[in-house]
C-alpha cells in the first residue's frame, strides 16, 4: 500500500498589494472606513496574517495596503469570496472613491531579513525573463542589502495573474501584471538609500521607486 508523500517546502505566503488615490473631498472618511473597518474585516478573514496600512512620501499612489496571508490559497476560500458578497454599505461607498486603483494578489518570494519597518520602497520591475531567474537575482539583492544600515527585509512579489482581478475603478487598458520588490527599513533615509540599491542591482530606474511610511499595522493573533 502506497503513501502519499507531501513537500517538505512550506508554500511561500500570499500578499495582497491594493494601491489608489482619492478624492481631497472624500479623504476623511475614507480614512475612517480604512481604519476602523476595513483593515479589520480583512484580517479577520482565515488564512489572513496581517494588514498594513502605508502613505506615500514620493512616488505612486498615495494609499497602499499589505496584506500578508499564509498562502496564495487564502485568496481562493469561500471565507474571502464571502468578504466580496457581503460588502457593507461603507465599503461599497469608499470601494467606489478609490482613483487610479491597483490591484495585486502576489506570491511573497525570495525574503531576506524578518521584521516590519517604519518605512518602505516598492521598486516595479518590468521583466520578460525566466521566474526563476528574477527570483535569484531578488535574493542576491536582499543579501547584499541585508548588510547596510537600517535595513530590515526585503523579498519580492510576484503577480498571480488569475487572482489579481481588477477593483471596479482600475483600468484594464494595457494592465500589466509586472513584479515588485519591497524593501523594508528602520527610516526614511535608509528606504530612500536601499531602494537606489535595489534598483541597481535589478536593473530598474530608481526614479520609478515608490517610497512610503507605515501609518499602522494589524497582526491576525491582535484580534484572537
Amino acid at each position: 500500500m502506497s503513501q502519499a508523500t507531501t513537500s517538505s517546502t512550506p508554500l511561500p505566503n500570499g500578499m495582497l498589494f491594493v494601491a489608489c488615490d482619492v478624492d481631497p473631498a472624500f479623504e476623511t472618511d475614507f480614512n475612517r472606513w480604512y481604519d476602523r473597518e476595513h483593515v479589520q474585516e480583512r484580517v479577520r478573514i482565515p488564512g489572513f496574517l496581517s494588514g498594513a496600512r502605508y502613505f506615500s512620501l514620493s512616488g505612486g499612489r498615495k494609499y497602499l495596503g499589505l496584506y500578508r496571508t499564509e498562502s496564495l490559497g487564502a485568496f481562493t476560500t469561500a471565507d474571502y469570496r464571502a468578504a466580496f458578497e457581503r460588502q457593507t454599505p461603507w465599503s461599497v461607498t469608499n470601494l467606489d472613491r478609490m482613483r487610479d486603483p491597483m490591484r495585486r494578489v502576489c506570491a511573497v518570494q525570495a525574503v531576506t531579513g524578518f521584521g516590519s519597518g517604519s518605512h518602505i520602497a516598492v521598486l516595479p520591475l518590468v521583466f520578460g525573463g525566466a521566474a526563476a531567474a528574477l527570483t535569484a537575482r531578488a535574493a542576491d539583492a536582499g543579501a547584499t542589502l541585508a548588510q547596510a544600515d537600517g535595513f530590515v527585509q526585503s523579498y519580492l512579489l510576484a503577480p498571480d495573474a488569475a487572482l489579481s482581478g481588477p477593483l471596479p475603478r482600475e483600468s484594464t487598458e494595457n494592465r500589466r501584471l509586472d513584479p515588485l520588490f519591497v524593501v523594508e527599513a528602520s527610516s526614511a533615509d535608509a528606504a530612500r538609500a536601499l531602494g537606489e540599491q535595489a534598483a541597481a542591482a535589478l536593473g530598474a530606474r530608481a526614479a520609478d521607486t515608490w517610497l512610503l511610511e507605515l501609518g499602522w499595522k494589524l497582526a491576525a493573533a491582535d484580534l484572537r
